[in-house]
Formats: C-alpha cells, structure tokens, sequence
C-alpha cells in the first residue's frame, strides 16, 4: 500500500468533487467532506490547507482527466480512420458511448460547478477552467479546419463556429442533463450534433 498519502488524498477528493457537483463549491463544507471521507480534521488539513486549495486540486484533476480523454478519443479516432470527417465522427461516437452508460444521478460538469459560483472561486481556479476551454475549442478548430479541407460544407459557415458549436453541445447537453436529470439526454444530444456535422460535410448524393 503506498505510503504517501495517497488514497487518502483522493479519497478525500472523490467525495468533495461529488458534493460540489451536487450542492455546489459554496454548499460544500470542509466538516461535510471531513464526515464523508471518513477523515480526521488533521489529515484533511494536511492534505489541504484551506477549503481553497482543495478547489484547486479538484479541477486540476478534473481537467488533467479531461485533456487525457479527449487526446484517448482522439488518438483512437485516428488510428481507425484517415479521413478527418470520419475522425470527428468516431470521436463524437466514443464520447456518446461513455455518455450512454451514464446512470441517475448525472454526475454534472465541474466547469459548470465553478463558473456558477465563481465568486466563490480562486481566481487561478477559474483561469483553470478558462484554460481547457480554449483548448477543447483550439483542437476542435483544428480537426473542423482539416475537416474543411476535404469536404466543403454544404452551406457557408465559420470553422471556429461549428467547432464552439461542438464544444457548446458538449458542455449545453452536461447542464441539462444535470438539471432535468435525464442521463441519456447528453448522449442524445451529441447524437444529434453528430447527424449535423455528417449532413453539413458529407457530399449530396446525385
């Protein structure tokens, strides 16, 4: 068993993120964690020192594993297809896969937590959250620009826009499905922003 500290740690991590996902970052209390985790008051606060830092390592966390699921999906997109439209379309179906297997209660998105009660937020956390934002909307640009290049849309449109588009169903489909609580409405929604990008690129047939 490593002897660093952890589990613990993550342990302790794992209930907070659950708790602002669900409450919010100012309904989440140090004691509420504390009890959760099933921790002492010194092991919280020898991991994290304020209520502060531990939102800083809550989204450090979320958006390193964020970065790596989207290189994950995108690599595999890739290696199974040399089109860059059938890439975007295979990236979209790995994330509507995971999104389908989603169960009640919809866990939510941690973005969204922090720039709901950014007030309560550092202002390096939230330049966290600015920050992966742009790079899911620069790689987007991207792969629409190589998208572009090999199949002319069928009606006039802005790269940089369709790729917010993509981003903005991504992240529009987490806060509805939180809200209504419908985990199969995110899957469904990138469903349809898929079938868009196909009757966008994809070549009339004669």
């Amino acid at each position: 068993m490593p002897r660093d500290g952890s589990i613990t740690r993550n342990k302790i991590m794992d209930v907070a993120q659950l708790m602002v996902l669900d409450v919010g970052l100012s309904g989440t209390s140090i004691d509420k964690v504390i009890e959760g985790a099933d921790v002492t008051k010194g092991t919280f606060f020898y991991h994290f020192k304020t209520k502060h830092d531990l939102a800083a390592a809550l989204i450090e966390r979320y958006a390193n594993e964020d970065e790596q699921h989207y290189f994950d999906a995108m690599n595999k997109a890739e290696q199974l297809a040399r089109d860059p439209l059938e890439q975007l379309l295979i990236f979209l179906g790995l994330f509507i896969e995971k999104l389908e297997q989603l169960e009640k209660p919809f866990p939510g998105c941690l973005y969204a937590s922090y720039c709901y009660q950014s007030g309560a937020v550092t202002g390096n956390a939230m330049l966290k959250v600015e920050r992966m934002i742009q790079f899911w909307r620069k790689r987007l640009s991207t792969k629409i620009e190589e998208v572009v290049i090999k199949n002319s849309p069928q009606i006039p449109v802005e790269n940089h826009q369709v790729a917010d588009h993509v981003l903005t169903t991504f992240e529009g489909a987490f806060i509805i499905a939180k809200v209504l609580n419908e985990p199969k409405l995110a899957s469904e929604q990138l469903i349809q922003c898929r079938n868009y990008l196909e009757l966008l690129f994809k070549p009339k047939y004669k």
